[in-house]
């Protein structure tokens, strides 16, 4: 029973070949290429919109340095979006609920942003590590929280999208076993069972919207800090 219900997390090959990459690559093929032609259809439009809504809402608190990285920003987001949504369908796979993946994708980008800080604002980076007004004898213990908190951030990144699809895919596989097992010996029970699946399956779509948005979210705080 263990194995099967995480056997679904496994990275899945064809003929001994890994088919990670293609799962990464499915989201691009999805979306549409925007066109240069005065109207558009409706799913370009869409796309543009939610594209210029979610850009003023991460960088509008931004300083003007930080607009560089709208571009990156942007593309993430839609990346780590449509995997979350894709993985949702039967007989698919989900990426982003392998820990490699997400730290390949925290540390380089937190890694950045500290790196800018350093570069750009030197004083004020080594600053947040020893807070104004610290009492003397709490100097070392206080540099020594702040640093490790500084390196747990990718870790909190990583972690914190894995566990929260993790745990929502294995509760859909638990639910939907449990409504097919009840089927026939209680079929009152595996109808009020489905629609829990039915519900946990919406509420799983908001999580996976929800954690693409908070992980792009706190980079752009990261890099507001370090701008």
């Amino acid at each position: 029973m263990t194995l099967s219900l995480f056997s679904q997390f496994a990275s899945p090959t064809l003929i001994g070949i890994p088919l990670m990459l293609i799962a990464l690559l499915a989201p691009w093929f999805l979306f549409p290429t925007p066109c240069n032609r005065w109207l558009t259809n409706r799913t370009i439009t869409i796309q543009s919109w939610f594209v210029k809504t979610f850009t003023k809402q991460i960088f509008t608190p931004l300083n003007t340095p930080g607009h560089k990285w709208a571009l990156i920003l942007t593309s993430l987001m839609i990346f780590l979006l449509g995997i979350n949504l894709l993985g949702l369908l039967p007989y698919t796979f989900t990426p982003t609920t392998q820990l490699s993946l997400n730290l390949g994708l925290a540390v380089p980008l937190w890694l950045a942003t500290v790196a800018i800080g350093f570069r750009n604002q030197l004083t004020a980076s080594l600053g947040h590590f020893l807070p104004e007004g610290t009492p003397t004898p709490l100097i070392p213990i206080l540099i020594i929280i702040e640093t490790i908190s500084l390196f747990i951030r990718p870790m909190a990144l990583g972690v914190r999208l894995t566990a929260n699809l993790t745990a929502g895919h294995l509760l859909i596989q638990l639910i939907s076993t449990a409504t097919m097992a009840l089927l026939f010996s209680s079929p009152i029970v595996s109808t009020l069972t489905f629609i829990t699946l039915l519900l946990l399956t919406i509420l799983e779509i908001a999580v996976a919207m929800i954690q693409a948005y908070v992980f792009v979210l706190l980079l752009s705080l990261y890099l507001q800090e370090n701008t």
